[in-house]
C-alpha cells in the first residue's frame, strides 16, 4: 500500500515536469521568433519599461539599437520584452457620463443659433413698513 502511494505520488511529479518543460520551450520558441522578426521602425518595450524604436538589430551579437526620443541605447535581445502598442486613447469630451461615444453629426445641427421667446410677469406686493415682511394683497 506505501508503495502505490510512492508510485501516485512520482508519476504526479513527472507529469508536472514534463508540463513545465513543454510550456517553457513553448515561451522560448516565441521569443526566438520575436527577436528573429525584429525589423528597423518596430516600437519596442524593454524589460526595465523603457519605450523606444527599433533602429539596427545585429543578430550575430544579438544586439539591438533603440531610438528613444533621440537617444541610441544599444541592449541586448534579453532585454527586450515586448513589442509595444499605444493603447487606445479617448478625449473626454468625445464619450457622455456613462462612457457611450457622443454623435458629434447631430450636436453640430444642434448647435445653429436658434430664437427663443420667454415672457416674462411681474408681480407686486405690498410689505409691512415694520416688519419688512409681504403682507397679501386684498
Amino acid at each position: 500500500m506505501e508503495y502505490l502511494f510512492l508510485i501516485i505520488l512520482l508519476v504526479f511529479m513527472i507529469g508536472m515536469m514534463f508540463f513545465q518543460t513543454r510550456k517553457a520551450k513553448q515561451q522560448q520558441e516565441e521569443r526566438k521568433n520575436f527577436w528573429s522578426n525584429l525589423a528597423p521602425g518596430t516600437e519596442i518595450v524593454t524589460i526595465g519599461g523603457l519605450i523606444g524604436k527599433v533602429v539596427e538589430v545585429d543578430e550575430q551579437y544579438e544586439e539591438i539599437v533603440l531610438d528613444s526620443e533621440g537617444t541610441l541605447l544599444r541592449f541586448t535581445f534579453r532585454a527586450i520584452s515586448r513589442e509595444y502598442v499605444r493603447p487606445a486613447y479617448v478625449s473626454d469630451d468625445d464619450v457622455d457620463e456613462n462612457g457611450n461615444p457622443i454623435d458629434h453629426s447631430a450636436n453640430q445641427q444642434e448647435a445653429q443659433p436658434q430664437q427663443i421667446e420667454t415672457t416674462v410677469e411681474e408681480t407686486v406686493t405690498e410689505t409691512d413698513a415694520d416688519n419688512q415682511a409681504p403682507m397679501p394683497k386684498q
